[in-house]
């Protein structure tokens, strides 16, 4: 052929041109195509169709040669006579058709006209036409409502007679009456189908006379022919016998398959390809096309460049292959035109026709490039133009006489083989595939798993293309990379879309299973690539390299679109590319191609990245930057975030395209710019708010820095080398700081509403339910912290990405948490000590008396020996209170643990500069100031006692503490501590007041003392007995800390304030129930139970009732013993059952504590006289009265305890706090008591070296000095105040629960680890003969906490500064 020979020649210099070939648009790779017409294409597609028609197998039909016609006979003179017997019969219901009748009767004919009829004599096509005429007539509306009203049988008849007379007389000659038979027999059988739509629906029974009638005309009509199904030559037809005949060729397009897929390809009409046939009718015959064989035959034999050449391989054996395959198919291809024309054999000799060798074997499939062209094609006669069932051998045929004009040429001319059959093939591949497409009668192919239905090329247009490929002799290789260069070039035009290019490649790779090899034109692409032609592989990579091209500037202009809301999608591009191209081993990309498209892809999409922001920009911020505003800011950044958010989420499963991440390429591009503008748009609007003297809302602010964080962590994923341009926390701190000082302006406000809608009652449905822990507290301290909780959320909430600054935050609110605490406390210690202070009853009447009155009434309750001890009425809010107190306590510790207090801290602490770069001075301290107790006071009252308390107030007369009342007590004890804070030396004033219930209350004494931060540097507590004006002394017990910016000491502080709430609380509660215990546990009941009998004048007597009685002979027994604290455990358990109804299981642990303490004290009281270094008027028990007062001790420690006598469960005080250093320092008390003084005195002196030493062997240890003895009496070392042996309870040991628990079991340790003798100097005060060595041991110890002092000050300022005196504290 022409054409192969052509581009056969230079073919490597060709692919090397074809593969070098820029990529600039999809038209930049075309190749260069010999000009086909479409008038060409037409013609030479026309006449290989047309000789498909002249070579098809001959039709063969059996043809009847009819006898001369004999004479009709009829079975009836005339229809009127065969229907008498219908008109004789009455107009009776049993004569008629039943109703319904009709409609069954034309689904019965409906079902002989579509073939459905079970019953054999209606499957004639005579019939059928018969029945159809009948049936246009039977349905029409006029004839059918006549029907329906009159019913008669014979109606039908009739008309059917009728209609099938008219039918069966068409085409036939006027003498020829052999028609009229047939009517008879088609009318039998329309009486017969009556007769049977009658018999299945059971409408013989009611109409025997009619069945009888129609049975009866059916017999007359079939008297000559009984069987239907018989061969037409009976009953009266002509005679004669069947020849087969061949059916002679019409000429006619309509039988014309192939011609009529020209005609509808090329868009023609049957007529305009009719006429091109009659015009060509005698150049395209079978002889034109056997003279095409044998010429071709002919050039191949002469290795002639118009056929195919060893040059076109790339290998001699794909040439051999092929030479030896077409050389079979020639043969074969001749010999199919020989058998379709016999004639043409006639022109060869004998000798020369083609001969069958049975022997011979068919070609080996695997040695052949097509080896089911022939055996497809001849499976279906229909659709072939040749059969041949066996190898035939035509080299007997001559050629050399038949050879071509011009057989050495490089071009011949061909009646059916265009010039250039490749370009040809390629034209009409291309025709028929777009006709294809675009045909919306064409149905698609069936979905499968692996690809969905799709519409390339329908059946005829493969059989058209088989026909040309074989008869044109391309090989199926090149068959299909024609195709996909005309369907290339198609999808290059954009005329195609890229799903149908995904179709076509799968279209040529997938295997054709049996049943579909034999409507393929095409064998699977898949095959051994040696054996193509060189043309083929070259043009097969140029493919793929343009397709390439295009599919990348597809996918550029497609990523180009990635950012808009709804971009096309690229997985078909990419799958495109992936399976059909890159996994194709034709295709070889080139690495530098495809780093310059990544780097292009790259710069577009940020290029396209900016345009979005820009519109971004434009849209979410106006022009005008005066109203510039956060919420801008904060919107533009969600436009921002969420498009990232949907390219991350769009490319999740594939981040990468061709080597580009989209979100890279987006976030790297718009971060940064948003992040320099959102600066520059906040720096503005904070600018212009300044100006107007205008504060942006704090919520904008929150707002914008949440925003913020979010667009950093993005830019922080993608760009964790790049710092973030915007400093935000630096910028924004401004806002939280805001609102910290509006919460602080708030606090109080907060906790003061809280308390005013609080009725301070347990939270239950009803007053007679029983409340459970959790209802035990009010709502105002829920309320209370539900907003510290909210405040420090939301600031946890903003997320500040800074932590000192986050750390100096949770201190501010920490700080404010404080004073609200602070303020609670305070409003309820104040309702609460109003609540437990007021006046009784009997002290309202006793106000109203004269003073002779009430002089008159206390000496006849003192004759008749009566105390006015009466149970106080607590009210149930007073106890709530206290559970609030409690609860506040729990919370706060679970809100110190929320926010992390040591954490924050330790950041501060980290961050903060060098010591010696730190500020010196503190400007606040905080002195805590604990009023101790008192000795030897005035008595104000008349009945020799005084109801002491105090009240510290500073030079101004400003009252800053009051301690609660210890009534009848000339030395009572106190424990209260408070908190003082002040900016330097600052002088109180503690006075001692006498309460009474009616008139004013009277001065017992003054004390002051200067408390100057610059005698605290060492921070150590002090104790100071100061001397009141009038007689008798108080101790005060003073420390100081410095009130430091840290979120430790503000929560220490909270913590603290709570507890001594909570202390003083209890302490009020236990003072109303003291009394009765102090009068239950008093030496005048001793007295009693142990005088048995006691007179009258010795119990009366108030005056003597101090004077030493005589022993008893007889002891008390254990009832005796035990029934003298009965009163006092009815009294215990009638207040504990009124506490047990409010308050809760830690509350009432504590009181019933707090009583334990009081009970221990009084106890001690009883035994010995508190520690001074003055002899004491008190008397010491006698044997006797320590028992009684040590089996007292034990039966209260059992009540106190509360165990369960069934189940052993202690329900009261735990053991560890039943048995404190105060119980164990009283137990030990039997030891010594009855000592001689030498042996108690030499017991101290021992005790006291023993201290010292180890005091000193601790100093010597500890880099630190540790807590040294202080004075424990008065004198001047006692007023100086030296270092206490006390251990301070400090502000940063009371931060949390824990710490305070942790403070509380080392105080416990180190009671019980460090012994001392002052239960011996007790006991030496009720001596008068150790009065010297009392006051010799008090100068020792101030001499001792002197030293001590002195070394501690010492070492600490060498720790400190090298050897000079410095410290943090200013001097005056």
């Amino acid at each position: 052929m022409s054409t192969s020979s052509t581009q056969s020649k230079h073919i490597n210099g060709r692919i090397n041109s074809l593969q070098s070939n820029g990529h600039s648009s999809r038209d930049g790779s075309r190749p260069r195509k010999r000009i086909i017409t479409h008038n060409d294409a037409y013609l030479y597609a026309l006449r290989v169709a047309y000789l498909t028609y002249l070579l098809q197998p001959r039709a063969r039909r059996m043809q009847h040669t009819p006898a001369p016609p004999p004479p009709v006979q009829r079975s009836s003179t005339s229809i009127n006579d065969l229907m008498k017997d219908f008109s004789l019969l009455r107009d009776t219901k049993s004569t008629k058709f039943p109703h319904g009748f009709m409609s069954e009767l034309e689904k019965r004919l409906t079902g002989v006209l579509m073939g459905k009829e079970k019953k054999p004599e209606y499957n004639d096509v005579a019939i059928k036409r018969t029945f159809a005429a009948f049936f246009n007539a039977f349905t029409e509306q006029s004839f059918k409502k006549r029907m329906e009203k009159d019913r008669r049988v014979e109606d039908l008849v009739l008309i059917f007679f009728s209609n099938a007379t008219k039918e069966l007389q068409k085409g036939k000659a006027p003498g020829d009456d052999s028609w009229k038979l047939m009517a008879d027999r088609h009318l039998a059988l329309f009486v017969r189908l009556i007769s049977l739509v009658l018999r299945d629906h059971d409408w013989i029974r009611d109409r025997p006379e009619l069945a009888g009638r129609l049975a009866t005309l059916e017999t007359k009509l079939l008297a000559h022919d009984q069987d239907l199904a018989s061969t037409p030559t009976r009953n009266g037809a002509t005679s004669g016998k069947a020849v087969e005949v061949v059916v002679p060729l019409s000429y006619d397009v309509k039988d014309m398959p192939l011609v009529q897929v020209v005609a509808r390809i090329f868009g023609l009409t049957n007529t305009q390809v009719q006429s091109d046939i009659h015009k060509y009718k005698p150049v395209w015959t079978e002889k034109a096309a056997l003279q095409d064989l044998k010429s071709y035959q002919t050039y191949l034999n002469l290795n002639s460049r118009v056929t195919l050449r060893s040059d076109d391989f790339d290998l001699d054996e794909a040439y051999d292959t092929w030479r030896k395959s077409e050389a079979q198919d020639l043969s074969q291809m001749m010999l199919a035109i020989i058998q379709a024309n016999p004639e043409l054999a006639k022109s060869t000799p004998g000798s020369s026709l083609p001969q069958f060798h049975r022997q011979m074997s068919s070609p080996d499939p695997a040695d052949s490039s097509y080896p089911d062209a022939l055996t497809r094609m001849s499976s279906n006669p229909e659709r072939s133009s040749y059969v041949i069932e066996q190898p035939v051998d035509m080299s007997s045929m001559s050629t050399g006489s038949q050879s071509p004009e011009t057989s050495n040429g490089d071009d011949a001319a061909f009646t059916f083989i265009p010039p250039d059959a490749r370009s040809h093939y390629r034209f009409i591949v291309g025709v028929a595939f777009m006709y294809d497409l675009n045909d919306k009668g064409l149905q698609p192919s069936e979905t499968t798993a692996d690809t969905p239905a799709v519409k390339l090329l329908s059946k005829q247009s493969m059989e058209l293309l088989n026909e040309l490929g074989l008869r044109w002799r391309i090989p199926p290789v090149s068959r299909i990379i024609l195709f996909l260069d005309a369907v290339r070039e198609r999808f290059l035009d954009e005329e195609i879309t890229l799903d149908t290019l995904d179709a076509v490649f799968n279209f040529i790779k997938d295997q054709p299973s049996e049943a579909k090899k034999n409507h393929s034109f095409i064998n699977p692409l898949i095959s051994d690539r040696t054996k193509w032609l060189l043309v083929d592989t070259a043009l097969y990579q140029q493919i793929l390299s343009s397709l390439h091209e295009a599919l990348m500037r597809d996918l550029y202009n497609v990523m180009q679109q990635c950012y808009e809301p709804k971009p096309p999608s690229i997985g078909p591009i990419m799958y495109v590319l992936e399976h059909h191209i890159y996994d194709d081993p034709s295709f070889s990309k080139s690495p530098e191609e495809m780093d310059a498209f990544a780097g292009a892809l790259y710069d577009g999409l940020q290029q396209k990245a900016h345009a979005t922001y820009s519109s971004y920009l434009e849209e979410h911020v106006p022009q005008d930057q005066e109203s510039w505003e956060f919420f801008h800011v904060i919107e533009l950044g969600k436009a921002v975030i969420a498009l990232a958010q949907k390219i991350q989420k769009r490319y999740k499963k594939n981040p990468e395209v061709m080597g580009v991440n989209p979100l890279n390429a987006l976030v790297e591009t718009i971060l940064p710019l948003y992040a320099e503008d959102a600066r520059d748009i906040v720096t503005r609007i904070l600018e212009n708010a300044q100006a107007r003297e205008e504060e942006v809302p704090i919520e904008d602010g929150f707002q914008l820095y949440g925003e913020l964080i979010e667009i950093r962590r993005v830019h922080g994923q993608v760009l964790s080398n790049v710092p973030f341009p915007f400093p935000i926390e630096t910028t924004l701190a401004d806002f939280v700081w805001r609102w910290i000082s509006m919460t602080e302006s708030a606090i109080t406000d907060w906790v003061d509403q809280a308390i005013k809608q609080d009725n301070f009652r347990v939270r239950t449905d009803s007053p007679q339910q029983i409340p459970s822990e959790e209802q035990r507290h009010s709502v105002s301290v829920i309320d209370i912290f539900s907003s510290f909780n909210q405040a420090i959320d939301r600031v946890v909430q903003l997320n500040w990405d800074d932590d000192l600054q986050y750390a100096k935050f949770m201190t501010a609110l920490a700080k404010i948490v404080g004073s609200g605490i602070a303020r609670y406390c305070d409003v309820l210690e104040q309702r609460f000590t109003k609540e437990m202070d007021r006046i009784t009853p009997e002290q309202e009447l006793a106000a109203s008396q004269t003073k002779q009155e009430k002089w008159l009434q206390l000496a006849k309750d003192t004759w008749n020996n009566k105390e006015k001890i009466e149970p106080f009425q607590f009210f149930p809010e007073s106890f709530v209170k206290l559970n609030n107190i409690d609860f506040a306590a729990q919370q706060l510790d679970k809100l110190e643990h929320e926010v992390n207090v040591d954490a924050c801290a330790e950041v501060i602490q980290r961050h903060a500069p060098p010591i010696a770069q730190r500020q010196k001075k503190i400007n606040n301290y905080v002195f805590t100031i604990k009023i101790v107790e008192a000795e030897d006071l005035k008595a104000c009252d008349m009945n020799g006692s005084s109801d002491p308390y105090v009240v510290l107030g500073d030079e101004y007369q400003k009252r800053l503490a009051k301690t609660r009342i210890v009534y009848r007590n000339l030395n009572p004890r106190w424990d209260e501590s408070v908190d003082i804070t002040t900016q330097g030396p600052l002088n109180i004033i503690a006075t001692v007041w006498d309460w009474d219930a009616m008139g004013d209350h009277d001065c017992v004494g003054r004390a002051s003392l200067k408390l100057d931060p610059s005698h605290f540097g060492d921070f150590m507590p002090r104790e100071y007995w100061l001397d009141l004006d009038s007689q008798g002394r108080i101790l005060l017990r003073v420390s100081m800390e410095g009130e430091r910016d840290d979120i430790q000491f503000y929560f220490g502080k909270a913590f603290r304030t709570l507890k001594r709430t909570e202390r003083d609380m209890t302490r009020s509660i236990t003072d109303k129930l003291s009394a009765y215990i102090h009068y239950c546990l008093s030496r005048r009941t001793l007295r009693s139970l142990t005088s048995k009998g006691l007179s009258i004048s010795s119990v009366s007597n108030y005056f003597n009732r101090n004077r030493p009685q005589q022993a008893t002979t007889q002891a008390p027994s254990e009832a005796d013993i035990a029934n003298a604290l009965k009163p006092l455990f009815a009294y215990f358990d009638d207040n504990f059952a009124i506490m047990n109804q409010t308050l809760t299981s830690t509350a009432m642990v504590m009181v019933m504590t707090r009583l334990w303490k009081e009970v221990l004290v009084t106890i001690e009281a009883l035994l010995v006289p508190p520690l001074s270094d003055k002899p004491s008027q008190q008397r010491q028990l006698n044997q006797q009265e320590l028992d009684v007062v040590f089996k007292w001790l034990q039966y209260l420690f059992d009540f106190f305890h509360a165990v369960d006598e069934e189940t052993g469960e202690a329900n009261g005080v735990p053991l560890d706090v039943l048995r404190s250093p105060k119980y164990f320092d009283i137990k030990n008390v039997n030891f010594f008591y009855f000592e001689p003084t030498d042996a108690l005195i030499r017991t101290s002196e021992r005790m006291a070296s023993a201290t010292a030493a180890r005091q000193q062997s601790q100093r010597n240890r500890l880099s630190a000095p540790a807590s040294l003895a202080g004075p424990a009496f008065g004198g001047a070392a006692g007023f100086v105040g030296l270092p206490s042996t006390r251990r301070s309870k400090s502000i940063m040991l009371s931060r949390n629960l824990g710490t305070m628990k942790k403070a509380k079991e080392e105080k416990w340790k180190e009671a019980q680890a460090d012994p001392n003798d002052d239960m011996i100097l007790r006991i030496l005060r009720m001596r008068p003969e150790a009065e010297r060595y009392l006051k010799d041991r008090s100068r020792q110890k101030e001499r001792l906490a002197a030293a001590a002092a002195a070394e501690m000050i010492v070492r600490q300022s060498l720790m400190a500064g090298g050897g000079r005196m410095t410290g943090n504290l200013p001097r005056r």
